[in-house]
């Protein structure tokens, strides 16, 4: 029996169709990964199940024993609250009246003893007798101190407080809008195995593609009011998606050219109007209807950079460079070179000073030892996560051209507003004050300021937050096409492993090492396990590291020598299994097909893919 059940489903902004007659379903123990461009309407779906947003039309139904628990985008309040009355809240009834009931315990009177008596009933309808156990529980399971103050507290250690207070009311499904902004790796990484470790429904809004392939088990597109379903996680999503859009291009391209040719038949004059043709008329009158109502897909964001001259082939160079804040090294002794090309990604923890090693580099600040020394013709552009190039009273017409109508692209002039609408934004929208916009669309104003500015030297702090899929995507071609240098913080691991030739990975203590590649690369090629922030009672943080593991050479058991003889049988199988998948793909009309039958069999391609990798990897680790 699903969890939720939408039927029809309408939600309109205007004339704007957010859902437009969507059906939709979850089952228990389902993780659903909900994707779509920014503005599609992805909040309101997840508003429409939690009540706070009615329908137009169609109907919504919930299962009446089903605990809906929600993960809100913001974090809790860096208050004087306790981490416990946080997770608490979660339990906001049974905390209610287990005050209610402290405060008339000691009250002996008639009209007390009746309403401790109602009371008592409404604590056991609720558990609220267990509310010390419970919380106490998830503070357990989650590794916080209930003791701890919020304000003490980092930006992941409160979204652990938060997943707490959803977790608490132990719910059938759980919604997360965007979890993963502002986190760091460590930090997403963890709450993927929580998510993971959950028992019951997910339904879940992110960006961050590595979660969503990690966690979903169907993936969902909101898309121009449609909502469509797509089996596996978000790789056979991006397959599935791409066939879809083929077809789609073939069947309005059919349905454009028999409009076309019926529009030269009505305008053939007295023969169209013929009683017997009457049919063909009204028949074309629907083709037209039709055509006007069909929503066409928004556009993908455009934009490149504005070119500079080259910069020397030293951008910056680093000898011995310390740095501390009170007491507590940042950067120790280290020496780097950054040449004209490199695209660099900087890892690490929040706090673990990539803002201050990108602010060495820029020479904003100098060293507390050591030589910082810069390159000749250095032209940089710089993307602040925190947004402090926006003006938030100006419009965004006003933040990009100061006033201007006209700019300067590489070397020719265009109006502002011709400009702005490479970045999705329509003349009505880039009028509007910045402080009106959402994140994500901030963050395309961002880009369109640093895209018109002449650079060679690209640092970007964060440049992922609140963008959709698309945008990042297209954000990922243009750096790479990039001929300048790139300084890249990111928490977006495969934003990191599409953009970047190579890391630098802040370890703790100041010590910051260089790695060949992005973040998969890193972990690879990482001496030692990843280490574990912990927090202690005072809200200190503390370095748990892992002892290095030396690899030590012995024999092969008698299991693994059997496993390792029955290998080579079982790759052959796969790969005949893989080559006759391939054929049956490349035949021709294969994607004229059902589209179920098309999605079933890319599906089982990639699985098959998948084992074949597996098996190969297995067989190299044995062997060898």
């Amino acid at each position: 029996m699903p969890l939720i059940r939408l039927e029809k489903a309408c939600v309109a902004f205007g004339s704007r169709p957010l859902l437009e007659k969507v059906d939709f379903i979850i089952d228990p123990a389902e993780r659903v990964g909900l994707v779509g461009l920014n503005g599609a309407g992805k909040s309101t779906l997840m508003k429409v199940i939690t009540g706070e947003v009615h329908l137009d039309s169609g109907e919504a139904w919930i299962d009446p024993g089903c605990k809906i628990s929600v993960l809100d985008q913001m974090l809790p309040a860096a208050d004087e609250r306790k981490v416990w009355d946080v997770v608490a809240t979660g339990l906001s009834e049974a905390v209610t009246l287990r005050k209610e009931y402290d405060l008339l315990v000691c009250n002996t009177d008639d009209e007390s003893m009746r309403k401790l008596e109602i009371l008592q009933h409404k604590l056991e309808a609720v558990d609220g007798w267990m509310l010390e156990q419970r919380v106490e529980r998830v503070l357990t399971r989650l590794k916080l101190d209930g003791d701890v103050l919020m304000n003490s507290l980092s930006g992941g250690w409160r979204r652990r407080a938060a997943l707490g207070a959803a977790l608490v009311t132990e719910p059938d499904l759980l919604l997360l809008d965007e979890p993963t902004n502002h986190l760091d790796i460590s930090t997403i990484e963890w709450l993927e195995k929580q998510l993971l470790d959950f028992k019951g429904g997910l339904l879940f809004v992110s960006h961050d593609r590595s979660m969503v392939n990690a966690l979903s088990t169907r993936i969902i597109e909101l898309d121009r009011g449609n909502l469509t379903s797509f089996k596996g996680n978000y790789e056979s999503y991006v397959t599935q998606k791409e066939i879809l859009l083929e077809q789609e291009a073939r069947n309005n391209a059919l349905f454009d050219k028999r409009l076309a040719e019926e529009e030269v038949w009505i305008r053939q004059g007295i023969k169209a109007r013929r009683t017997r043709n009457e049919g063909r008329v009204r028949a074309l009158e629907k083709l037209r209807t039709e055509r006007t109502s069909r929503l066409e897909r928004q556009g993908k964001a455009s934009f490149n950079f504005e070119d500079a001259a080259r910069s020397g082939k030293l951008v910056a160079s680093l000898e011995n460079v310390s740095i501390s804040y009170a007491g507590k090294d940042v950067i120790k002794n280290l020496d780097l070179a950054v040449q004209r090309g490199d695209r660099i990604g900087l890892i690490g923890p929040n706090g673990a000073g990539k803002s201050t090693l990108l602010k060495l580099i820029l020479g904003e600040i100098t060293p507390d030892s050591g030589k910082v020394s810069f390159g000749t013709k250095i032209e940089v552009a710089y993307f602040d996560q925190l947004r402090g190039q926006l003006e938030p009273e100006k419009s965004v017409v006003d933040n990009i051209a100061g006033g201007r109508e006209m700019i300067e692209i590489n070397g020719k002039n265009r109006h502002v507003i011709s400009y702005l609408n490479d970045f999705l934004f329509a003349p009505e929208r880039a009028r509007t004050p910045v402080k009106a916009l959402s994140g994500g669309e901030c963050n395309r104003v961002l880009l369109a300021k640093l895209f018109s500015l002449p650079a060679n030297v690209l640092v970007m702090d964060e440049p992922t937050n609140d963008l959709d899929v698309e945008t990042l995507e297209l954000l990922e071609e243009i750096l790479l096409e990039f001929k300048g240098t790139v300084l890249l913080v990111s928490h977006d691991r495969a934003f990191l492993d599409n953009v970047v030739t190579s890391s630098l990975v802040f370890e703790g203590d100041g010590k910051i090492s260089p790695y060949v590649g992005g973040y998969k690369e890193w972990l690879r090629q990482r001496p030692k396990a990843v280490q574990e922030t912990a927090r202690s009672k005072s809200g200190k943080p503390v370095l748990v590291e892992a002892k290095v593991a030396v690899p030590v050479k012995k024999k092969l058991s008698y299991k693994l020598r059997i496993e390792l003889e029955k290998l080579p049988a079982l790759m052959e199988s796969a790969e005949k299994k893989l080559e006759g998948l391939q054929k049956q793909v490349a035949a021709k009309g294969f994607y004229q097909k059902d589209h179920e039958f098309v999605a079933d069999t890319l599906a089982q391609l990639a699985e098959v893919e998948k084992q074949m990798e597996l098996l190969m990897e297995r067989w190299v680790e044995l062997d060898s």
